[in-house]
């Protein structure tokens, strides 16, 4: 049920592809809590990285200094061990796919995120999913517009500048351009496993706590549609189902009953 566009052309195709579990809680690969702990020490080395002694502030005389791209990658391979890179996918008219471009990635990693705007099932979402394969369902209902482009993509911004709090930014709107300044901000793009390409990533539903530094949050790629709701802010990671290693594709369940 994540993808729905995929599930109604690909199922029969595809039985082997996909993933059963019984229960909410069984979607968890990992405990929430390394999550944010792998999020936690990434965040820290990019604002380290970035001369953050105001952390997150962004003023007219003080502006914030990205990394450049490839500073960025450094500062994800000193944290976390790997890089991860979009190019040309390994399956024949796949499009764009997302490969270990660097060091390893041990099982049971958080080695990408699913950017994008959140929406509660309550809310309106139909202009933004005419055509948009890369709408993400959560096992309760909550939608993940993971699109960068058209509606999307101005939703997105418009968003995140509401929910900026003073001087701080609390979502990254740069997952939108070619250089993230966070590159885990792609999971988007990683492709549909097959008989011959089974998994090595799975998705996991993660709400960020309310301890989360305000500070860090800034990386985070995503934004609440309804500035109104008490809900914690929904994210989605691809954590790893096995150890990969560097020039592997990465490759996920798009379908995933619940029982």
């Amino acid at each position: 049920h994540r993808f729905v566009p995929w599930v109604v052309l690909n199922l029969s195709k595809n039985e082997k592809t996909l993933r059963q579990v019984t229960d909410r809680s069984e979607d968890k690969v990992i405990p929430d809590e390394q999550v944010s702990q792998s999020l936690l020490r990434l965040f820290r080395a990019f604002l380290r990285g970035s001369g953050g002694l105001i952390p997150g502030v962004q003023t007219s005389f003080l502006p914030r200094i990205p990394l450049h791209q490839d500073q960025n990658e450094n500062v994800l391979f000193q944290a976390l061990g790997f890089c991860i890179e979009r190019r040309p996918s390994s399956l024949p008219f796949a499009g764009t796919g997302v490969f270990v471009s660097r060091g390893f990635v041990p099982k049971g990693a958080t080695v990408a995120m699913y950017p994008g705007t959140v929406y509660q099932p309550y809310e309106p979402i139909l202009l933004q999913s005419i055509r948009n394969p890369f709408v993400f369902r959560c096992i309760d209902g909550v939608l993940v517009d993971g699109n960068d482009k058209g509606i999307s993509r101005m939703v997105f911004r418009s968003c995140s500048g509401r929910d900026r709090i003073g001087p701080y930014m609390t979502s990254d709107t740069s997952w939108l351009t070619d250089s993230p300044q966070n590159p885990l901000a792609v999971g988007q793009y990683v492709n549909n496993c097959s008989n011959e390409r089974p998994a090595n990533v799975c998705y996991q539903e993660y709400d960020v706590p309310d301890s989360f530094p305000i500070e860090l949050r800034q990386y985070l790629p995503n934004v609440n549609y309804s500035h109104c709701t008490q809900r914690r802010l929904r994210c989605v990671v691809l954590v790893s189902l096995r150890d990969i290693r560097a020039g592997e594709e990465l490759f996920s369940n798009y379908y995933t009953i619940v029982r």
